[in-house]
């Protein structure tokens, strides 16, 4: 018996992704999207960075960078 078995999305599934991004989007909004989500992703790791710092301080961890 076979199973349904989900994983990575391959190429043609990545385009059908983007064009469905470029039909709700606009092409001229993708920059900007992109631009934004960088940057929200960016100040996510430097948030985990500095909770982690002060978790490890707390607790008394040599934290060396």
């Amino acid at each position: 018996m076979n199973t349904l078995q989900i994983g990575m999305p391959g190429g043609p599934e990545l385009l059908i992704v983007l064009g469905i991004v470029v039909l709700l989007f606009g092409a001229d909004k993708i920059p900007r999207l992109a631009n934004s989500i960088g940057k929200s992703v960016g100040e996510f790791k430097r948030g985990r960075i500095v909770s982690e710092k002060r978790i490890n301080d707390e607790n008394g961890d040599i934290h060396e960078e």
